[in-house]
């Protein structure tokens, strides 16, 4: 009997370790394209900004634009937290990069699904998903969450300046055109939203973020970010989440085109 378990246990490993991630399956509607960007200097044109019309969260209008950010008019770098769930450390997070001209483009890293997939945390942890960069308009990314999943979303402004901003975007941008060429698998514990957005930070930081559950368990990260003094607010933690939520203000200017200036007045 003990043989039998060993060769079936051998055999699960040997098909878990040859199995290879892939940009070609049949993919969810709302995941099917990837970005990518062309870097020249200051000038980052990415193709593929995701900017769904959405109805409900499975009724949509896909949509896609191209456009060009110069990131010498780069002024901010949002962390957005979106808790769901009842455990109160489950929670997705991504960034937003604010221009001037009151221009935002969100990058937020998830699974990148196959029709008829939910995420599940074990199935995360047995190279079920590929990872995608989602590089979107807010009105797609946080009207998502907040409007239609009716999730509670917090937007934290960061205390980062523009070198480092600068940075912050690249080393993401230059994940984007990666998983264009060479897809990963998501891992539930090793390659997330919050873990790449820690590799990122740490990368461009003198601050760097430390291993922590509070990283494997994104509903507290707000509190490690407010604890190592990345989010510029003069609160005190335990009114942060009131003062950022911004919940309200995307349902009353959801089809505002100033959206994502209205969402942080």
């Amino acid at each position: 009997m003990k043989y039998l378990v060993f060769i079936i246990l051998f055999g699960a490993l040997s098909f878990y370790l040859s199995v290879s991630p892939t940009n070609n399956a049949d993919w969810s509607l709302d995941q099917q394209r990837l970005p990518s960007a062309k870097i020249n200097n200051d000038l980052v044109t990415i193709e593929s900004v995701r900017n769904f019309t959405y109805r409900s969260t499975t009724d949509y209008t896909p949509a896609y634009y191209d456009k060009t950010y110069d990131l010498s008019k780069l002024k901010s770098v949002d962390y957005i937290v979106e808790p769901f769930g009842d455990f109160s450390g489950a929670a997705h997070t991504f960034l937003s990069f604010g221009f001037e001209g009151d221009e935002y483009v969100a990058i937020s890293v998830e699974i990148r699904k196959k029709k008829g997939q939910s995420f599940s945390p074990l199935k995360g942890l047995l190279k079920q998903y590929e990872l995608v960069y989602v590089v979107a308009d807010e009105k797609d990314v946080i009207k998502l969450r907040t409007n239609f999943r009716k999730d509670d979303v917090y937007v934290y402004p960061t205390k980062i300046d523009q070198a480092h901003a600068k940075e912050l975007f690249l080393s993401m941008i230059e994940r984007v055109n990666k998983l264009y060429n060479e897809p990963e698998f998501y891992n539930t514990i090793t390659n997330t939203c919050t873990t790449n957005i820690v590799r990122h930070v740490n990368e461009i930081s003198e601050v760097k973020v430390p291993f922590s559950y509070k990283v494997l368990m994104p509903g507290y990260s707000d509190k490690l970010a407010y604890d190592l003094g990345l989010l510029d607010t003069p609160l005190p933690y335990d009114k942060i989440r009131e003062r950022y939520q911004i919940n309200d203000k995307a349902m009353k200017y959801a089809d505002e085109k100033d959206f994502s200036t209205k969402i942080r007045e």
